[in-house]
């Protein structure tokens, strides 16, 4: 697998439209350096103080763009408009985010459970995991992982929404 070197640049702390929350765009030639595809995921340091996991989402003429949260704003003392130092690295686990203990466990037990896990595409993926990792505490996120898991089991293939395996 080739390795592709850190990418620097400068932006602006932008508001999405209609939506909560910020972005910091991605110029088309950034998009290009990362393997000109909307499907990248990195790692996105800004101004040097904050480093988090992201990805790509099409902005339109090449351009993209990364959400960044108001907590993460806060963090970095920064407003809309104003100006971000970024670094971005290609993120090389393997879904783009860090997984909770609990689930691996789960998972490692379950080999039915992984086997559907393993079958979703890598977005509903990372849904379940964000969704297991969201809370502070491990029994809660067992309860979570359990719940998401023993719902996937029992929906047809192909046919996983995130309702469904919320059990709603």
């Amino acid at each position: 697998m080739e390795t592709i070197p850190d990418i620097t640049y400068k932006t602006h702390i932008n508001k999405l439209p209609h939506l909560p929350g910020h972005y910091i765009e991605v110029p088309p030639e950034v998009v290009q350096q990362l393997g000109g595809s909307f499907k990248a995921r990195v790692l996105c340091t800004i101004n040097g103080k904050l480093t988090f996991q992201g990805g790509l989402v099409a902005l339109g003429g090449g351009s993209g763009y990364i959400s960044i949260n108001n907590k993460r704003l806060k963090q970095l003392g920064l407003q809309s408009g104003e100006t971000a130092h970024v670094i971005l690295q290609k993120d090389e686990t393997a879904y783009g985010m860090e997984f909770p203990e609990e689930l691996t466990e789960l998972l490692n037990q379950d080999e039915d459970g992984k086997c559907r896990f393993e079958m979703l595409p890598p977005g509903k993926q990372r849904y379940i995991i964000y969704y297991v990792a969201g809370v502070k505490s491990s029994q809660l996120r067992i309860d979570r992982a359990l719940l998401l898991i023993n719902n996937l089991k029992q929906l047809p293939l192909g046919k996983e929404s995130f309702r469904e395996m919320l059990g709603k």
